[in-house]
């Protein structure tokens, strides 16, 4: 994810509305609007072109609060007082007795205990008799809550003098009680205190209330607040409904944990991998870089706590049936902030930071990172095969830092494939630059990004056709359509760039020699706290939806296929010849051809497709993605304004008759027989 790049991109271009049109020859002329059919042919013999299992994978990153207040289902903020305003996500509305010092507010952990990690602040507390006492926390844009749902609370307490009890509530933003319960301190030393509580109705703003009875002090630290039914069911793990919407993907892979935050907007706030894993409570808290990068999209509150952090990242990939793509810096802080670097002389501990991943992800647990890895549960290796190394860096700078690290790292561990990188622009003369020393480096897999309007991705969508296919292979690591007739969010998501999307997708998949790796990004945003849009997953506090252009995406995902196929109309691929795209697959393991065509026309087009060197069963399937309406999007409340329907194919002495609707992606899939 680019720091400044959309402003470039969205800011500094105009673009001529309209809808779309792409013609790959002069004096190509209009097919099936009179309803005329286009014969398609689509060869079955065996190309040599496998595709990869990664060609379709996840782009994660911590922006647009995907993490905390997202996918990581903690659900109070700035639990354990480590922000540097300790009292955001806190208020104290009926006392004054709750401020920065040692006898009434917070106090250091080194008060009472040497400090562990990232936590190094408590909550000091005076209650007063007289002076009714309460605590809330807002949760990140309030605390969703379902009606009858399960909730785990715990609190770790210390030193309660004269503190009797502590009344623990959910409130509504009217202070109606949905549930509650209580505890009574009974321990000088550090104790955690759990109970369940179940809310007796729905409620996406909800408070947790503390209200404390008695007249002297306690302290308190890690207040937290878990659903119970999160993914498999793992306590204090991640929200359930999010992780779904990517296993409906079928990843190939999943990229963490970024994107800029990887390199963050100076050395010392960069993403150190180190500090997100062992135990949660001692995970050093990091600003989030998205914190105040955009002016208009201020989001003060962004912290990392890291309760989702690497370990929970590589667990993620491995649910997910996915190759983890661990994503480090190279001793750049973002090149769109200030570009800080580390001296060459000093890149050492960096280069054994990966070192050190590799062995947390893949040694024995005789190995000290792999010792540690088991400690926290997962003995057996992760099996980590890709890493990179920075993430959109540019110039001589970044590739002089990148030949130490791929030198001693192909020295010690060769089985690891490197991923570098261009630079952020898809074109260009730090892209050319950046292509040239890949080749130099023999680079095995170069991660492009570009986000750009619907229109740049229909013209490009024989981007690869030309590539030198004895360079490094492609990772398109980072693609989206940025519509540039809205800019509003959800608005962003729309049909006309999923369309175009889809289109660029088949020259993707036509080039699959060449490109081993592709992802959409970014991956998810809450609705009430995005600093960047389009984004392939929208939720709140309680619900979430994939977009229309997540629909493309599983579509095309969940059909790979195993080997590339041709598929031609007079001899030529199709790329646009009257607002056509198409590719064709099979898939060796269910035996079946899979065609995705893309009519990005106002108009039906009339198709009859012909096979040879193979027969096809009788029947076949087609799934359609259509709205005839560029500005349909989906939404919270109706989440499939446009998703698949499925139709049946009749096959005919190894032909195919079919309609392709206006605006419409869709995919066909026949037996071979």
């Amino acid at each position: 994810m680019k720091g400044f790049s959309k402003v470039v991109f969205l800011g500094g271009l105009v673009f001529i509305l309209g809808l779309f049109s792409c013609k790959t020859e002069k004096g190509d002329t209009v097919q099936g609007a009179t309803g005329e059919k286009r014969n398609l042919a689509i060869d079955l013999g065996d190309t040599g072109i496998k595709i990869q299992p990664t060609m379709y994978g996840i782009f994660y990153e911590d922006i647009n609060f995907a993490a905390d207040g997202g996918l990581y289902a903690e659900l109070i903020k700035n639990r354990s007082f480590e922000f540097p305003d300790p009292k955001m996500g806190w208020e104290e509305p009926n006392s004054v007795k709750y401020s920065l010092n040692k006898e009434s507010g917070f106090s250091k952990i080194t008060d009472y205990v040497e400090p562990k990690g990232g936590n190094k602040r408590f909550s000091h507390t005076v209650v007063q008799n007289d002076a009714r006492y309460e605590l809330f926390n807002t949760g990140f844009r309030g605390i969703g809550l379902k009606k009858d749902a399960s909730y785990h609370l715990s609190i770790m307490l210390a030193n309660a003098t004269g503190v009797k009890k502590l009344k623990i509530a959910l409130v509504d933003t009217v202070g109606t009680v949905l549930a509650s319960s209580e505890i009574i301190p009974d321990n000088k030393d550090w104790k955690t205190y759990e109970r369940v509580l179940v809310p007796n109705t729905i409620e996406e703003k909800a408070k947790l209330k503390i209200t404390f009875e008695g007249n002297g002090s306690i302290d308190m630290d890690m207040l937290s607040l878990f659903p119970k039914d999160t993914w498999k069911g793992r306590r204090n793990g991640l929200r359930k409904d999010l992780v779904e919407l990517l296993e409906g993907l079928n990843p190939g892979f999943l990229r963490f944990p970024g994107g800029c935050i990887v390199e963050g907007k100076t050395l010392d706030q960069r993403y150190q991998w180190h500090n997100t894993v062992g135990p949660v409570m001692e995970r050093e808290l990091l600003i989030n870089r998205w914190n105040n990068e955009f002016a208009h999209k201020s989001a003060p509150d962004y912290y990392q706590t890291f309760g989702l952090g690497f370990f929970e990242y590589f667990q993620l990939a491995e649910d997910l049936g996915a190759q983890p793509v661990p994503i480090l810096g190279c001793g750049m802080a973002c090149q769109f902030n200030s570009g800080e670097l580390v001296p060459l002389e000093n890149l050492g501990p960096f280069v054994q930071e990966a070192l050190d991943l590799i062995e947390f992800a893949n040694g024995n647990v005789s190995t000290p990172w792999g010792k540690l890895r088991g400690e926290m549960g997962h003995p057996e290796a992760f099996n980590m095969k890709y890493l990179g190394i920075g993430n959109e860096q540019w110039g001589p700078e970044y590739f002089e830092r990148y030949k130490i690290f791929a030198k001693i790292i192909g020295e010690k561990h060769p089985e690891i494939i490197l991923v570098s990188t261009p630079g952020p622009f898809p074109d260009g003369d730090m892209f050319d630059y950046g292509w040239e020393q890949m080749r130099e480096l023999n680079v095995a897999l170069a991660d492009e990004h570009y986000y750009k309007p619907p229109e740049w991705f229909l013209e490009n969508a024989n981007r690869y056709d030309s590539y030198d296919r004895n360079g490094p292979k492609v990772f398109a690591g980072e693609y989206a359509a940025h519509p540039n007739e809205v800019e509003d969010g959800t608005l962003e998501n729309n049909w006309r760039a999923a369309l175009s999307e889809a289109a660029f997708m088949t020259g993707l998949e036509r080039n699959a020699d060449l490109v081993h790796m592709t992802s959409y990004a970014p991956l998810m945003a809450h609705a009430e706290g995005w600093q960047w849009a389009p984004d392939l997953i929208w939720f709140n506090n309680l619900d979430s939806y994939g977009t229309v252009n997540y629909q493309v995406q599983k579509l095309y995902s969940n059909n790979a296929g195993t080997d590339l196929l041709k598929i031609t109309e007079e001899g030529k691929a199709l790329i646009g010849q009257d607002g056509l795209y198409a590719s064709a697959v099979k898939d060796a393991d269910t035996g079946e051809l899979i065609i995705k065509i893309i009519n990005t026309e106002s108009h039906p087009q009339q198709l009859k497709l012909v096979t040879n060197n193979g027969t096809l069963d009788k029947t076949g399937a087609m799934f359609s993605l259509q709205s005839s309406d560029l500005q349909a999007v989906n939404s919270f409340e109706f989440p499939n304004m446009v998703s698949p329907k499925e139709s049946t194919l009749t096959v005919i002495t190894d032909m195919v008759e079919v309609a392709v609707e206006p605006y419409s992606v869709n995919v066909l899939k026949i037996k071979i027989l």
